[in-house]
């Protein structure tokens, strides 16, 4: 990295100031000037007051996992002063709000220390404290577009185009950036080493988010029902799905809403609105986060019972408990698995990007009404609230919801007598109907023992077979997850195995290992139950490190349940601390392990 087009920064600031939106700006110019680039956001838990950090990473070879070290650090919360320098690479630089002095104790070797007085100048050119505070930010964006040679006419184009409607802000910033600008221009060898060039690598790309990406995954896949109680961070899924369906699922002559969305008083209940719209033949979800699903666990169970579709959008986080609601984590993967009492298997899907969540938000509602079952979607804060760089999405108009096996009037009429867990086709899924179509298709749900004819029993013949048609059923599912996604190369006798956001860091990883010569594979596994593809690449390698981010290695301990892999056969590399996995990480760990010093 510290290269042209290859470098990271960071601005420390106080949660709760405006400086979300200084560090769009600079993000969004930088991906207008053609330059792949991503943004971490860093932030605690309270509205305001609390340390933030905003991490850009700008990489020419399109890399987007998190930097495994900073160039620069903007330091505008003196409180963090001593981790923000300590935070620079050696060789450098911080630039600080010299408004305040910095403590000599804090200054290190090695790197160089800018300073301008960013509260100073906006005390100064604006009025009220408010406007100040807000202001010093875009001062601070301006400073960076010197520093880093950002193109200001994007950055003013921008400007215009949100605040075009209000000239008085409008105004207001173009005088902030511009302090910045000139001041770092004036005082500063401008631009630094590092900077950036204008480039053609993002014309086929996006900026999104997880959480809006699936929120537009369950309109175009035709969800009309969305229930949920609000939990960081999964709530944005929800608000993404309204504005949606406020632009597209209103009637422009009646007015009508096509949809139904409700905040429920809990999970529970949000589960439970789910489950029934599911049963009533509505394409439902809801998003949660880790404690969420611990909460609706015994909803999930009933609707695995009683084969009734639902979609859960599980957007981890730190957990156990409240754990850390603003950090990010792989650590529901068990809990999805087998959620709610008894014995219970559940489809999950794994997207690694938003691109991926866009798509299989689309197919968890195919998924769980053509297999009668609860689908999770897993997540995670890092994918569901950051923004990334992805390809363009892609939609197919030929497109037709995956119903299932429904049983409609006619249908029913060809049929002597309608059982509702009746497996005739031996792929463990019984035909449903959906009410109101006629007496003959009607039968009582109950999550207490019942046979295939849906009749009360407290038989064990009649409840095995039941079971054991749903064992069936998701045995037949790992033939329609996802296929795993593979990355080889010759030669390689080592495999790296993976799940969901950790996908960029060990790509990453790979290519750094290669450079070394250690040659590996990289299988990411987007889908549970796992197919045949799974085992076949676990069997290929001498070596194998499963990689993930949570304590208990839960998609090893998946993988040696459900394949019946000896556990020694897989080494675990575990990053569980709640930021977003770095391929310094992984490439330390297996460089480690193959030397036989365990990291």
């Amino acid at each position: 990295m510290s290269g042209i087009n290859d470098f990271a920064f960071k601005m420390g600031t106080v949660n709760g100031t405006g400086s979300a939106s200084a560090n769009g700006l600079l993000m969004q110019a930088i991906f207008r000037m053609g330059i792949p680039v991503t943004g971490k956001n860093i932030f605690p838990s309270n509205i305001q007051g609390l340390p933030t950090w905003y991490e850009i990473r700008v990489s020419k070879d399109g890399y987007t996992a998190r930097p495994s070290e900073v160039d620069l650090v903007v330091a505008l919360n003196p409180s963090t002063y001593a981790k923000d320098v300590a935070t620079v690479r050696p060789g450098g630089y911080l630039l600080y709000d010299s408004t305040w002095p910095l403590d000599p104790d804090l200054v290190r070797e090695g790197i160089t220390i800018l300073g301008i007085p960013f509260g100073q100048m906006c005390v100064e050119a604006f009025e009220g404290d408010r406007d100040r505070t807000l202001l010093r930010n875009v001062a601070y964006a301006g400073s960076l577009a010197a520093l880093l040679n950002i193109d200001m006419d994007i950055v003013g184009a921008m400007l215009t185009e949100k605040y075009g409607k209000k000239p008085k802000l409008l105004a207001s910033n173009h005088k902030a950036i511009k302090l910045g600008f000139d001041y770092a221009q004036a005082h500063f060898t401008c631009p630094l080493p590092f900077h950036l060039e204008k480039m053609d690598a993002t014309s086929d790309s996006i900026l999104m988010d997880g959480n809006t990406a699936c929120a537009l995954g369950a309109v175009y896949a035709g969800a009309t029902v969305g229930a949920w109680y609000p939990i960081t961070p999964a709530t944005a899924l929800m608000e993404g799905f309204k504005m949606f369906c406020e632009k597209f699922r209103v009637d422009k002559e009646t007015g009508l809403h096509n949809y139904a969305i409700l905040q429920a008083e809990d999970e529970i209940a949000a589960a439970g609105i789910v489950i029934g719209a599911g049963w009533a033949g509505a394409r439902s979800f809801t998003n949660t986060s880790g404690p969420g699903i611990s909460l609706m666990q015994e909803f999930i169970g009933l609707a695995y019972y009683t084969d009734i579709p639902a979609v859960f959008f599980d957007v981890q986080r730190c957990g156990p408990a409240t754990g850390m609601p603003t950090r990010t984590q792989q650590a529901d993967l068990m809990s999805l698995a087998y959620a709610s009492h008894g014995d219970t298997k559940h489809l999950i899907l794994f997207p690694c990007n938003p691109r991926e969540a866009f798509e299989m938000a689309v197919t968890s509602f195919d998924l769980a009404e053509r297999f009668q079952t609860p689908v999770f979607v897993a997540s995670d804060l890092d994918i569901g609230m950051n923004d990334w760089m992805v390809k363009r999405f892609e939609w197919d108009d030929a497109y037709r919801p995956d119903r299932g096996k429904v049983l409609d009037a006619a249908g029913l009429e060809q049929v002597q007598k309608f059982s509702r867990y009746l497996d005739v086709d031996g792929d463990g899924i019984a035909a449903r109907t959906l009410p109101g179509i006629g007496g003959k298709g009607a039968y009582f749900v109950r999550g207490s023992g019942h046979d295939k004819h849906a009749a009360y029993t407290e038989d064990s013949d009649a409840y095995q077979e039941v079971v054991d048609r749903l064992t069936r059923k998701f045995a037949h599912a790992a033939t329609a997850m996802p296929k795993p996604a593979f990355t080889l190369q010759d030669g390689a006798d080592v495999g790296l195995v993976t799940i969901g956001g950790c996908d960029a860091a060990v790509r990453e990883a790979a290519d750094k290992l290669r450079a070394q010569g250690i040659v590996v594979d990289v299988m990411r596994i987007r889908g549970f139950p796992f197919g045949e593809e799974v085992r076949d690449f676990l069997s290929k390698h001498e070596r194998t490190f499963v990689i993930e981010q949570n304590r208990d290695a839960q998609l090893k301990s998946l993988i040696t349940i459900e394949l019946h892999v000896a556990p020694d056969s897989l080494t675990s590399i575990l990053d569980y601390g709640g930021m977003p996995l770095t391929a310094k990480v992984v490439v330390d760990a297996v460089t480690s392990h193959l030397a036989g010093v365990p990291a």
